[in-house]
This record gives C-alpha cells, sequence and structure tokens, in this order.
C-alpha cells in the first residue's frame, strides 16, 4: 500500500512540474489565438528555435562562463525570449500581417485558409532550416541541477516520500512567476488594455486610437518569447531537435482548447490538465500510450464541456 502510495504522489508531483510548462507553452499559443484568431501551425518550431537559442547562449556567448553551469542556463533561456519576441515581432511585420487585420476582409473565408498555408509554410522552413543549420544531433541544456533532487517527506510513516528534481521544479516555478507577470500586464498595463481591446472589439479599438496591427505585432512577438521560454525551460530535461515542434505543437493546442478559445488563464490550466494527464496515465498504461491518454481525457472534456474550463458559449445570429 505504500509503494501505491508513493507511486501515485511521485506521479503527481511530476505531472505538476510537466504541466506547468507545457502550460506556459500554451499561454504564448493562446495569446496569439485570443488577439489575432490566428491558427499558428509554426508555434511548435518557434519553441524548438527558442531551445537552440538558449542552448547557443549558454555554450558559446559567454553566459556559462558569467554565471555557471547552475545558474547559467536560467539566464540563457530568459535572454532567448527578447530574441524570439523580435522575431515573432518581425515574422509577423512582414508575413502574418499580410493575412490577418484588415487585409482579411478582402479574403475568402476571413483569411483563415491564407493563415492556415502561410504558418505551415513558416513552420516547414524552419524545420529544414533548423536541420540545415543546426544538424540533426540531440542537444540538450545540461545543469547540475538536471540530476538531483528534493526530498519531501516523509509524507506517510517513514516509507513514503517525494522526490522532485530540482531542475524541473526550478523551471516550474519560472513558469508560475512568467504566467503571473504575463497576467499582470494584460490585465493591469495600458499595453494589456489595447491587447484586449483588439482582440474584443477591432473596429472599435480603432475608432479609439490603438493602432490594430501594432497590437497584432506585439501580441505575435509575446507569444513567440513565452513559448521560446518555456521551450528552454523543457531543454534542461529533455534533448531536442530541429523537428521536436511537431511532438508539441498538438499539445499546445489541445491545452489551449481545454481551457477555453481566448482565454489565457484557461490556456495555462489547460497544459497543466495535460501534463498531470500525461503523468498518472504511467501508473496503468504503458509511456507509448501517454498520448493517447492525453487526447481520451481531452475528447471527454470537450463532449461535457465544449467551450473548455474557461470558455464562454456565445450565441451568433
Amino acid at each position: 500500500m505504500a509503494q501505491v502510495v508513493e507511486n501515485m504522489l511521485q506521479a503527481l508531483a511530476a505531472g505538476l512540474l510537466a504541466g506547468a510548462i507545457y502550460g506556459l507553452m500554451c499561454v504564448g499559443l493562446g495569446l496569439i489565438f485570443g488577439v489575432m484568431r490566428v491558427i499558428n501551425f509554426a508555434q511548435g518550431d518557434v519553441m524548438m528555435l527558442g531551445m537552440y537559442a538558449a542552448y547557443y547562449l549558454f555554450l558559446s556567448f559567454g553566459v556559462q562562463a558569467v554565471f555557471g553551469s547552475v545558474f547559467g542556463p536560467y539566464v540563457a533561456i530568459l535572454l532567448s525570449g527578447p530574441l524570439l519576441f523580435a522575431f515573432g515581432y518581425l515574422i509577423h511585420r512582414f508575413l502574418i500581417s499580410r493575412v490577418t487585420g484588415a487585409r482579411t476582409t478582402r479574403l475568402e473565408g476571413e483569411g483563415h485558409f491564407a493563415q492556415l498555408i502561410l504558418t505551415l509554410g513558416v513552420a516547414l522552413v524552419l524545420q529544414n532550416g533548423g536541420l540545415i543549420v543546426f544538424g540533426s544531433v540531440l542537444a540538450s541544456i545540461r545543469t547540475p541541477l538536471s540530476s538531483s533532487a528534493w526530498e519531501i517527506g516523509p509524507l506517510w510513516g517513514e516509507d513514503v516520500a517525494v522526490f522532485v528534481n530540482k531542475a524541473r521544479g526550478i523551471a516550474a516555478l519560472i513558469s508560475v512567476a512568467a504566467m503571473i507577470v504575463l497576467s499582470a500586464v494584460i490585465t493591469r498595463s495600458r499595453l494589456g488594455k489595447a491587447l484586449r481591446a483588439s482582440a474584443d472589439n477591432p473596429e472599435a479599438a480603432t475608432y479609439m486610437g490603438i493602432d490594430i496591427d501594432r497590437s497584432h505585432r506585439i501580441a505575435f512577438g509575446l507569444g513567440s518569447a513565452i513559448t521560446a521560454v518555456a521551450g528552454g525551460l523543457l531543454a534542461t530535461n529533455y534533448p531536442f531537435h530541429p523537428y521536436i515542434g511537431i511532438d508539441y505543437v498538438i499539445v499546445m493546442y489541445a491545452g489551449v482548447v481545454l481551457g477555453g478559445l481566448g482565454s489565457i488563464t484557461g490556456a495555462f490550466w489547460g497544459g497543466m490538465t495535460i501534463g498531470l494527464v500525461q503523468q498518472l496515465s504511467t501508473l496503468i498504461l504503458p509511456t507509448q500510450l501517454q498520448n493517447a491518454a492525453i487526447f481520451a481525457v481531452f475528447l471527454l472534456i470537450v463532449f461535457f464541456r465544449p467551450q473548455g474550463f474557461f470558455g464562454r458559449m456565445v450565441e451568433r445570429t
């Protein structure tokens, strides 16, 4: 009995840690969709770029020499955010803006068909360009914290304790902190109000003097930066390669849909749910069936609550 309880608690702890990083990934995608209503298939590959940006900042640009091997990776990960913000801002400025905003009134299907093809094309370019530039060898951001853990317990008698990997624990704390900061920016700052106004009613926001195209560029850049930071945090525990974005973009969309389309907080909890289901499913299922368990729970939740955890049902006339 003690072994069963310990296994459950260990899986629960692992699910919370993984879910926090997944939640931050989903927040980046949820921000882009919530403000722009753009289905971005390239989001997973932006995460891949964030991983490589943190990797090279850490090893080749002196971050390891200045901050050491323990804190250096996290400094590099945070520095990758502004780089990917600039990348996302420019991608929107020169590509995505052509099929979003006011220009979509002249496009069939409100530009959604063009958006799908364009973001899929960007994803393919990033994947194959990454393969040319970075190669196919697996990379990882190793830190001494990845091979050590905190022991919590004993929690029940003298036999039950939970071990929390230090690298995953710090990554989860950074994810939660980033989510809190982003929520504060969205709800309290002038920029956040402009982004919300652009999402709720672009026409009225334009009459109030808000530059909708600029708001969209900032939202795309912020979404790219947040997902890049989440990818860097993930890279401290898992190896990566140029095609890793394919493995996670579906997880991001599942988390955004579970949380409720357009809800930043909901996207975080949707990612948290996916992490919990992924880790708890290993108690009764082989590792190969983790994704099957995720989408079985996804379908079940959507069946009973199609608008997601924090979504709203709307009636269109």
